[in-house]
C-alpha cells in the first residue's frame, strides 16, 4: 500500500489554498463586522426589544462562522504538513489577526450577563430568540468567572502569546521528532504502529525508541507543560474557579462531584477488569509479565491482518449500515467525496480526528492509516465524529457549542457496531478470542487508562502550585499512575518513564480525557440496552439522540433508554460489559488452553 493510492482531503470547500484572495476577503469582512457589531449593540443590549436582540444574535452568529471557517482552514492545511514553514506561518498569521479582529465582540457576551433574568424570560417568548436558548444558557452559566471587559480583551489578546503559543511549540516539536529503529527512521505515527507488530523484538525496540526520545526532549516538554499549567492557573485563580478541573466541567455542564464519582468508580474497578485482563494477557503471550510496550501487542494466535483502504472502508460502512441505513447514509459522502485525509506522511501529525467547521459546511476527518485492524476501529472511532457532526447541523452554529463528553459517544459507538459486525462473521474460537482480546484492549485503554492520565492531569496541576514540576518529577507521576491502573502484570518503570509527554491532550486541552470514560461507560451501557430490545427502533432512536447532543441535557437524553447518569449504577453498568467480555475471554482461555 503506497500514500498515492490513499485518499487525502480536499480543502477547496473552503479555500483554495492559502493565496485564495477570498481568504484575507473574509478576514477583513471578519475585521468590518467585528467593527460594526460594537458600534451598532455595545452599551445598548438593554434597551434593545426582542427582535432587535434577536437581530444581534444572528449578526454575531454570522461573524463567528466567518472566523470559524478561516480558523479551521488554517488549521487543517497545516496539520498534513507541519515541516512547512509557510504553511505554519500561515496558521499563525491567521490565528493572531482572528484573535485581534475579535476584540471588539468582547462586549457581548458580557453584557448578556448583566441583563435581569426577567429581561431575557420576556426576550425568550420570541421563537427568533428562543431558537438560540442553549447559547444564551451556556453563556449565563460563565456569568460569575466573567471579568471585566478591559481584562477580557487582555486575556484574548495574550492567548495568542501564552497557551496557544506553548501548544504551538509542542505541537511542531511533536511533528519533528524521528526515531529510529534497525537503522529505519520513523515518525511518532509511524513507530506507534511498531508496538502493535507481532515480533516482541521490535515491539521493544520500538518501546524502548520512543521512551529514550522523549525522555532526550523531556527537558523541553517538561518546561512547557508546566507553561502550560501556570498559565492555566494564572487564569482559574482571576476567574474563581475552585479547582483546575471546574471550568471544563462547567463546559460540559458537568458538576465536579459527577467527574469525581465517575474516576473513583472505574479506580474501584482497576482491579477487577484492568488487573484480571492483563494477567490473562501476560499468559496467552507466554511471560509472567508483559512490558508496558506490549500492552497493545497482538496475540500470537491472532492473525496479522492486513487491511487495504477499500477493505476497511468496506467493513465499517457494512457495519454502520447493519446498524442503521439512515447512518449508512450520513456516512457515505465522507467516501464519495474527498473529505478523508488517510495517509501517514512527513510531516504531518499523528493521531485522528475529526473537524467539524460550521452548519454550512461538511466535516473532514484525519487518519493515518497503515492498514492495521486498529486502523479500521479508529476509521469507524472518527467516522462516528463525522456522521455526528452531519447530524447536528440543523442546530446553528452557537448552539452547537458540544460538550465533549457527548462529542465522543457517537465515535465510541461506532467503534462497538463495527467490531461487533466483525465478531458475528467469526466462528473459531481462537479468532473470536483474539478479536475479543482486541477490543478489550480497546476499551481498556479508553475507559480506564484515560482515567489515569486524569488522575496525572489532576496531580500535576495540583503540584505545580508549589512551584515548577522538573522532568523527573513528570516522569514519577506518570509510572505511579500507570502502575495503579495496570497492575502487577504489567512492568511500568523508567523505560517507559517519559510517555507521558506524548499524550497531546495534556497540553492542548486540559482535563480533557475523563471525556472517553465518561463517553465509553455511557456507549456500553447504550449498547447493553440496543441488546435488550425493550427499546421501540432503537437506532432512530439513537440517532434522533445524537442530533440533539449540544442542546439537551443528559437526564433528556437518555430517557428514552431507560438510562440515568446521575445514578451511580450508571457508572458500574457500563463498566459491567468489559467486565462480561473478560468473562467470556476467561470462558475461551479454558476452552482452547486449559
Amino acid at each position: 500500500m503506497t500514500e498515492n493510492k490513499l485518499p487525502a482531503w480536499d480543502l477547496s470547500d473552503l479555500y483554495n489554498g492559502i493565496n485564495d484572495p477570498a481568504v484575507n476577503r473574509d478576514l477583513q469582512r471578519y475585521k468590518e463586522m467585528s467593527e460594526k457589531f460594537a458600534t451598532d449593540y455595545k452599551g445598548k443590549l438593554a434597551s434593545l426589544n426582542a427582535s432587535e436582540f434577536a437581530d444581534s444574535l444572528k449578526v454575531y452568529e454570522e461573524i463567528s462562522v466567518i472566523g470559524d471557517i478561516l480558523g479551521e482552514f488554517a488549521y487543517l492545511n497545516m496539520c498534513t504538513q507541519m515541516k512547512n514553514n509557510e504553511a505554519m506561518a500561515f496558521y499563525q498569521n491567521i490565528s493572531e489577526k482572528l484573535t485581534d479582529y475579535a476584540k471588539p465582540t468582547v462586549f457581548y457576551t458580557l453584557e448578556i450577563n448583566q441583563l435581569p433574568e426577567d429581561k431575557l424570560a420576556g426576550w425568550m417568548k420570541d421563537e427568533k430568540v428562543a431558537f438560540y436558548k442553549h447559547w444564551l444558557e451556556r453563556v449565563r452559566r460563565f456569568k460569575k468567572h466573567e471579568l471585566s471587559e478591559e481584562v477580557e480583551e487582555v486575556l484574548l489578546e495574550k492567548s495568542i502569546t501564552s497557551s496557544s503559543a506553548w501548544v504551538r511549540l509542542y505541537e511542531e516539536h511533536s511533528s519533528r521528532l524521528k526515531f529510529i529503529v534497525d537503522g529505519k527512521e520513523y515518525n511518532d505515527a509511524e513507530i506507534s504502529k511498531l508496538l502493535q507488530d507481532k515480533d516482541p523484538a521490535v515491539r521493544e525496540k520500538a518501546g524502548k525508541e520512543l521512551n529514550r526520545v522523549s525522555k532526550e526532549n523531556s527537558p523541553l516538554f517538561a518546561f512547557i507543560y508546566n507553561m502550560v499549567i501556570k498559565d492555566k492557573a494564572i487564569e482559574d485563580e482571576k476567574r474563581g474557579y475552585e479547582k483546575p478541573i471546574s471550568e471544563r466541567n462547567l463546559h460540559e455542564n458537568v458538576k465536579d462531584e459527577v467527574v469525581d464519582a465517575l474516576a473513583e468508580t472505574v479506580k474501584k474497578n482497576y482491579q477487577h477488569i484492568s488487573h484480571r485482563f492483563y494477567k490473562l494477557k501476560a499468559k496467552w503471550l507466554g511471560v509472567d509479565k508483559i512490558q508496558y510496550w506490549d500492552r497493545n501487542a497482538p496475540l500470537p494466535c491472532a492473525e496479522d491482518l492486513h487491511y487495504s483502504w477499500d477493505e476497511a472502508v468496506k467493513l465499517v460502512l457494512n457495519a454502520y449500515r447493519e446498524f442503521s441505513e439512515d447512518l449508512y447514509k450520513t456516512a457515505l459522502p465522507f467516501f464519495e467525496n474527498n473529505w478523508i485525509d488517510v495517509p501517514p506522511r512527513d510531516g504531518k501529525r499523528s493521531g485522528a480526528f475529526a473537524a467539524g467547521t460550521t452548519s454550512t459546511k461538511h466535516p473532514y476527518l484525519f487518519l493515518n492509516f497503515v492498514g492495521k485492524q486498529n486502523d479500521v476501529l479508529t476509521l469507524a472511532h472518527e467516522l462516528g465524529h463525522g456522521c455526528h457532526m452531519r447530524l447536528r447541523q440543523k442546530n446553528g452554529d452557537l448552539n452547537e457549542t458540544s460538550r465533549m463528553t457527548s462529542e465522543e459517544v457517537a465515535s465510541v459507538f461506532g467503534e462497538m457496531i463495527t467490531f461487533q459486525s466483525m465478531l458475528r462473521s467469526i466462528d473459531d474460537d481462537k479468532a473470536k478470542l483474539c478479536l475479543i482480546a482486541s477490543k478489550v484492549n480497546d476499551m481498556i485503554n479508553t475507559a480506564f487508562r484515560q482515567i489515569a492520565f486524569h488522575f496525572f492531569e489532576s496531580k500535576a496541576h495540583d503540584e505545580r502550585k508549589g512551584g515548577e514540576l522538573s522532568e523527573q518529577r513528570l516522569a514519577d507521576i506518570w509510572v505511579e499512575v500507570q502502575k495503579d491502573v495496570l497492575g502487577p502484570s504489567v512492568i511500568v518503570d523508567e523505560n517507559s518513564a517519559y510517555i507521558w509527554s506524548q499524550v497531546g491532550h495534556f497540553f492542548f486541552l486540559p482535563f480533557y480525557v475523563y471525556a472517553y470514560s465518561f463517553a465509553d461507560c455511557l456507549v456500553n451501557s447504550l449498547y447493553q440496552v440496543s441488546t435488550e430490545d425493550k427499546v421501540n427502533d432503537f437506532p432512530a432512536q439513537y440517532l434522533e439522540m445524537l442530533s440533539k447532543t449540544a442542546v439537551t441535557e443528559y437526564d433528556e437524553l437518555l430517557k428514552p433508554f431507560g438510562l440515568n447518569p446521575s445514578d451511580a449504577s450508571f457508572w458500574n453498568k457500563g463498566l459491567s460489559l468489559i467486565s462480561g467480555y473478560i468473562d467470556e475471554l476467561e470462558r475461551l482461555d479454558k476452552k482452547i488452553f486449559g
